[in-house]
């Protein structure tokens, strides 16, 4: 049976998150606009898959929503160029670690970012 593995991805999100979301703005106190607004996730699943569960609203067989409401509603598109670099790991631990290391090293870098 093949191992899970677990992958880090980020999703653009619509600019206007940032201004109609007040949690997402007061995550975000550094961001001037310039760069895009971002969500940092990982997930078991593809990228791709993950991102369509973001959109149509998932929720797993005990209707959990599992889907980010950001994502949901201001998400646009995979930006792989930004987690290609990151290899898949074994762990959730380890995924989780990933994702909140490059969530933070892309909000240093000026992007408005939500992660979990």
């Amino acid at each position: 049976m093949p191992k899970t593995q677990y992958r880090i991805y980020v999703v653009e999100l619509k600019k206007k998150v940032f201004t109609e979301n007040a949690k997402f703005r007061a995550a975000n106190p550094q961001f001037n606009g310039v760069l895009e607004c971002l969500y940092v996730g990982m997930t078991s699943k593809t990228p791709q898959e993950r991102l369509q569960q973001h959109k149509t609203g998932y929720r797993n067989s005990k209707g959990v929503k599992l889907s980010s409401n950001i994502v949901q509603k201001y998400g646009s598109y995979l930006r792989p160029s930004l987690y290609n670099h990151i290899a898949p790991v074994s762990t959730r631990a380890e995924a989780l670690k990933l994702e909140r290391a490059l969530a933070l090293e892309l909000r240093r870098k000026g992007y408005a970012v939500w992660f979990n």
